[in-house]
């Protein structure tokens, strides 16, 4: 009997020495060999011709793909291109993102951000105030630390250490003024859809069923945003992606969507593709959301139908709720292909490549 286990445990070593080996073989490949057929994708290619490729949510994104497209357009790499392009929008002052956000119910702006290289090497950080840069923070998590979410003080105090000044704190006069406005007739419990009527500019919107406001849209038909989110391919093919946000306006204290959360916000597999969400965070975090539509396209399906597939789902959860949300998601595949699904009409997403620049009107459920 001892010589019988011997003998299969030996063979079990053997054939794991193999399986090993041959796993091995297969990830030190060339660029220009042949890599493991992913369905739906086909050759994983070590350079891809006519890119790279940029794209991000909302008409901000604009400004911010010129920023991510002054390292692309020079050979950069996708994850230093997700990093500059979103800083465009964290510098800007608006209501939006960063600093010049609107506050939280207590007054006080928080921030949270994410990026993800090409490596599953990943940063996160939330409830960040007092800083400028909230994904350069993340970055720095990926980069110097063992973890992958810092939050709050630590978070902050982490910043600081890394040499990031810390901002005076006090909000921007268009803040400032939304928030005043929303005090007049506050009420502390959460309400649907508040990050979609930030600025007093817009008015109130009418309550629905759940004494909530209900969405509401910016003079122009688009919806009032709080997020962008950011994918990327650079010249060798590789994929990163970057989320950035102050969360939902007016917000309880302490509340985290789902930018910061990797897999929920923003998700990169190198093989198959990169997606960032936008919109109701709480309802991309119920279903893994960004990670979801890369599980979609790893299956044979487009960006866009990928996305779709996920809206439905978050669709089917909320039942007749989900007319009271947004819900969006960009997709960019190893291809270089991209595509976007949206809950509700009125999003759009920025694209930039070699040979355009532009808006891309996007396919809503609802």
């Amino acid at each position: 009997m001892s010589n019988r286990r011997s003998f299969l445990h030996s063979s079990l070593l053997g054939s794991l020495g193999i399986f090993l080996t041959k796993k091995a073989g297969a990830v030190t490949r060339g660029p220009g060999d042949r890599a493991s057929h992913i369905r739906g994708i086909g050759e994983v290619p070590g350079r891809v011709p006519g890119h790279p490729v940029v794209i991000s949510t909302w008409d901000t994104g604009l400004a911010a793909n010129k920023g991510a497209w002054e390292v692309l357009s020079r050979n950069g790499s996708a994850l230093d291109a997700v990093e500059a392009g979103v800083k465009v929008t964290e510098s800007s002052v608006n209501c939006c993102v960063g600093l010049g956000a609107n506050p939280d119910r207590d007054g006080y702006v928080t921030l949270d951000a994410s990026i993800m290289d090409h490596q599953f090497n990943c940063g996160s950080v939330a409830f960040l105030e007092r800083i400028k840069h909230p994904i350069s923070v993340a970055r720095r998590v990926m980069e110097k630390t063992p973890h992958v979410l810092l939050v709050g003080v630590g978070a902050q105090q982490f910043a600081i250490a890394e040499g990031f000044p810390l901002e005076d704190g006090k909000l921007s006069e268009d803040a400032k003024k939304s928030y005043e406005q929303w005090l007049k007739k506050s009420e502390y419990k959460p309400v649907i859809n508040i990050e979609n009527t930030k600025s007093s500019a817009f008015g109130a919107a009418p309550s629905n069923d759940w004494g909530a406001a209900a969405p509401a849209r910016l003079p122009n038909g688009k919806w009032n945003h709080d997020t962008i989110g950011m994918v990327a391919m650079d010249a060798s093919g590789n994929l990163s992606g970057s989320v950035t946000t102050s969360g939902m306006g007016f917000k309880m204290r302490g509340r985290v969507g789902d930018s910061p959360i990797i897999g929920a916000g923003m998700f990169v597999d190198n093989e198959v593709g990169a997606v960032a969400a936008t919109g109701q965070g709480e309802d991309v975090i119920r279903m893994c959301g960004s990670h979801a539509v890369v599980e979609f396209m790893r299956q044979g399906m487009s960006p866009e139908q990928a996305c779709k597939a996920a809206v439905e789902r978050i669709a089917r959860i909320k039942k007749e709720k989900a007319r009271d949300i947004q819900v969006a998601f960009i997709a960019l595949n190893k291809k270089g292909e991209h595509g976007a699904y949206a809950l509700q009409k009125g999003f759009s997403y920025a694209l930039k490549n070699n040979n355009e620049e532009r808006m891309v009107e996007v396919n809503s459920l609802i």
